[in-house]
């Protein structure tokens, strides 16, 4: 009788298990080459995105199947109660994350959406660079011999949540006003997949309103009746909200961050903090003190 060689299986690497995180759960996997994961519809948002060596993948999420070469960054994301399934022709570092419905329906509130009027769409080879961003920060941190505060791991599950939302609904519950004309589902998500990608470059309105498919008059009027802000106030925020992330959860320099989230100098992105949220670089950069002990006595 000829005994078969045990199949490989799936190891976890680094899981978050135990470490307190509230707002998701993350785990960095190995998967072998011609092992298949299939995943059940759960009640979680569930993202994987691949680390190391490209990969032949097939791929398959709710309806949609893709045969496509998968690498480094490729993000995958399959909504709460979809089925999904992959196989690798070769071995490969998966980071999965899990994110409670719960979270992103706070975040969408936040953001002035009706949370029950948005649907998640299944993506698959998902490339952002806020979210890869994100990803290699879980991972470092799942990695590290001494992990983070937990409130570091709710910004940035907050800010995964943002985006999630940005690029991964349909585009519709976006307030505006009844029965003016707005952009389509595809022309908005397009216009917005833009400017974050663009966040650090100059943004002109000749560009955006190119990328829109429109001219610079009714890119106005359109971006306004879509999302309830003008063009140029909500490249700000965004602006604003991205470098308070990164002076939340990272050592740059405020100078970099400056560069990053494109302002033209630190004076000007000190200023614009001040104005729009009241509060300077330095005092998003220090905890403040009465937070920590309460943090310190939960955990």
């Amino acid at each position: 009788m000829t005994l078969s060689s045990p199949q490989p299986s799936a190891r976890i690497l680094f899981s978050s298990e135990g470490r307190a995180w509230n707002a998701l759960d993350a785990a960095l996997v190995h998967i072998p080459g011609g092992v298949s994961s299939h995943v059940r519809g759960s009640e979680l948002h569930r993202l994987g995105m691949h680390f190391g060596p490209p990969v032949q993948a097939d791929c398959s999420v709710g309806d949609r199947r893709m045969r496509r070469l998968q690498k480094p960054g490729d993000i995958d994301f399959v909504p709460a109660g979809v089925d999904g399934s992959w196989e690798d022709d070769a071995d490969c570092q998966i980071l999965r994350l899990s994110l409670r419905p719960s979270l992103l329906e706070q975040v969408a509130e936040e953001l002035g959406r009706d949370a029950a009027k948005i649907e998640f769409i299944p993506r698959l080879q998902l490339r952002d660079a806020r979210i890869e961003a994100i990803g290699w920060a879980i991972k470092a941190d799942l990695e590290a011999e001494m992990p983070s505060d937990p409130l570091y791991i709710d910004l940035l599950a907050n800010a995964l949540a943002v985006r999630l939302i940005e690029t991964t609904t349909d585009g519709s519950p976006y307030p505006g006003a009844s029965g003016a004309p707005r952009m389509s589902a595809r022309q908005l998500r397009m216009l917005i997949d833009f400017i974050e990608t663009n966040l650090d470059q100059k943004l002109h309105l000749a560009d955006l309103a190119t990328v829109a498919g429109v001219s610079v008059t009714r890119l106005k009027t359109l971006f306004r009746n879509s999302t309830g802000t003008p063009v140029h106030q909500y490249v700000m925020r965004r602006r604003i909200e991205y470098a308070r992330a990164l002076i939340a959860t990272t050592s740059m320099p405020a100078s970099e961050v400056a560069l990053a989230a494109g302002f033209a100098h630190q004076s000007h992105m000190a200023s614009t903090m001040r104005r729009i949220l009241g509060q300077t670089p330095s005092e998003i950069a220090r905890p403040a003190p009465e937070i920590r002990p309460k943090l310190q006595r939960s955990v």
